[in-house]
């Protein structure tokens, strides 16, 4: 993580920073993580049981969020594509071999997120089938820096930038009494280059992408976005796309989905939504289009 705060409170220091940072972070991780055994999540799909499962008050803000993107994008993003993500090589148990056809059919069989029911009244979680495994990690790490944020506030913060594995939230102005620029780098594989400077006050950036994360098997590029809807990496021509909320989790959700959607489909819904979004899509070798909604544009104008 990545955090820049201006203050000139003598009742803070970097001790009392880190201590609040670490917190919210232990907190998504030991409710939320699929790399923790004990975590409320890897509790939840270890238990072959379908009755209603009790999580805590985070846990299911992160779950309403994804199951309301779920339905808004019908099933573009879906919590429980887990087991393809994992069949692909980019979860907790490593890579092994692409899936065969019969095996991924087999997997989705396992996966759709009307397959889970959320008792909001009750904070649970209940599944239809025993083997449904679920995967918040495109919602949680948004989830996280909101807290980070609502926590540095608690204790007085009020001009701060927070960065945790590219999604970014600001608050205030930065040490020139601008909105904060936060870079959305060019989708060049193996280069770090700056495509975009963005002026953020108290806003929310994801950005998602196919140029960091991925595999070549047989000369073929495999992306770790997986599609829900087919079980299969996604394959169109959008590099990478950004969107601006005031929530960190919605725009790190919205991030995946459009992802997923591919620059088309990903741009109506964009539109629908009336989402601030940059699509950067490929156009030749390493050379990129961007097309921006009217959200984003105004945005830029802002800054």
């Amino acid at each position: 993580y990545n955090v820049k705060l201006i203050t000139d409170d003598a009742r803070h220091d970097n001790v009392a920073f880190h201590e609040v940072i670490e917190k919210s972070l232990d907190q998504v991780n030991d409710r939320m993580s699929t790399y923790k055994p004990d975590s409320e999540l890897s509790l939840f799909n270890t238990s072959r049981e379908t009755k209603p499962y009790t999580f805590s008050a985070m846990t299911m803000d992160v779950l309403d969020i994804a199951l309301q993107v779920s339905e808004q994008s019908e099933g573009a993003f879906d919590i429980t594509v887990g087991p393809l993500v994992n069949a692909y090589g980019f979860g907790p148990d490593g890579f092994d071999k692409v899936p065969t056809d019969e095996e991924r059919e087999k997997l989705l069989q396992r996966i759709g997120y009307k397959k889970l029911t959320l008792h909001k009244e009750k904070r649970a979680l209940g599944k239809s089938q025993s083997d449904i495994y679920c995967d918040l990690s495109a919602v949680a790490k948004g989830y996280a820096v909101d807290l980070i944020v609502d926590s540095l506030k608690d204790i007085g913060v009020e001009s701060a930038m927070v960065e945790v594995g590219g999604e970014v939230r600001t608050i205030g102005l930065n040490s020139t009494q601008q909105p904060w620029r936060i870079g959305i780098e060019r989708p060049t594989e193996g280069v770090r280059e700056l495509q975009r400077a963005v002026p953020l006050k108290d806003k929310a950036m994801a950005t998602s992408g196919d140029y960091r994360n991925f595999r070549i098997i047989d000369g073929k590029r495999i992306s770790h976005t997986i599609d829900p809807r087919t079980g299969k990496p996604i394959d169109h021509g959008l590099a990478s796309v950004s969107v601006v909320h005031d929530s960190c989790a919605w725009a790190d959700a919205y991030a995946t989905t459009l992802m997923v959607l591919g620059p088309e489909a990903g741009l109506a819904f964009a539109k629908e939504h009336k989402l601030a979004v940059l699509f950067l899509i490929h156009d030749g070798e390493n050379e990129f289009k961007e097309i921006m909604t009217p959200g984003f544009e105004a945005l830029l104008g802002s800054g």
